[in-house]
């Protein structure tokens, strides 16, 4: 595989299952340590059939790891799993012990869009959200772009992809933006939101949807196949 400083695309066509996990590894210094571990693990060798692309976030919290995978389905992560996964995992872990795997959530984007012409983003902003059920997972998706619709552009904000988890339970947005801070300065605008108004009410208040986490993150690397990789 290919080290890039590309932005991954969610909305590409050919990706049947989207990955989201956390690690936490505790400071800066690990931080650095672990994506310079997995560089050593994925960069310059063979990719796995079916993985699209690979992509590893910092927090800007100086503890935690954000990781975007795009597979072309379940059956290529599979395969993975069983063929060369856990030598992967093995070398990462030798050069930084102790990191703490949180979760590994499978998700499928539902909805998403980008501005036009859309620059290169400097920030990513996940928003994560529990919901009793797809059925409510897609309303909500459905209400915050509704809302946005209605409102004015955030200063800052490019795009804004919604995946919902392949069980229902769970919706990311995926947020581009252009930089860190640009982020907390439209919700400081919008009075905790990147919006006001009876639209944005409806959002914050809709029954069986619950909000888990805003974090924010840097790209430090994208892996993708190279020639060798696609045969």
């Amino acid at each position: 595989m290919r080290r890039t400083d590309a932005w991954p695309d969610p909305a590409r066509p050919d990706a049947g299952l989207i990955l989201a996990s956390v690690w936490r590894v505790g400071t800066p210094q690990r931080q650095q340590a672990t994506v310079d571990a997995i560089v050593e693990a994925y960069a310059d060798r063979p990719g796995p059939a079916g993985l699209l692309s690979y992509s590893v976030f910092p927090g800007t919290d100086g503890d935690t790891l954000r990781h975007y995978t795009l597979w072309r389905d379940g059956a290529a992560y599979q395969g993975f799993v069983a063929d060369s996964r856990q030598p992967r995992v093995d070398h990462i872990d030798a050069a930084v012990p102790g990191i703490e795997r949180l979760e590994l959530i499978r998700y499928r984007l539902y909805r998403g869009r980008r501005a036009q012409p859309a620059p290169r983003p400097g920030a990513l902003v996940t928003v994560r959200v529990q919901t009793e059920d797809e059925i409510h997972a897609r309303a909500w998706v459905d209400a915050v772009l509704a809302a946005l619709d209605a409102s004015d552009p955030a200063a800052g904000g490019i795009g804004g992809f919604f995946h919902v988890s392949t069980d229902g339970t769970q919706v990311l947005n995926y947020a581009e933006w252009s930089s860190v801070e640009a982020h907390p300065a439209a919700l400081a605008a919008g009075g905790g939101s990147v919006g006001r108004g009876p639209l944005w009410d409806r959002v914050q208040r809709m029954p069986g949807v619950r909000l888990l986490g805003v974090d924010r993150f840097h790209l430090a690397a994208t892996f993708e196949p190279d020639r060798s990789d696609l045969g």
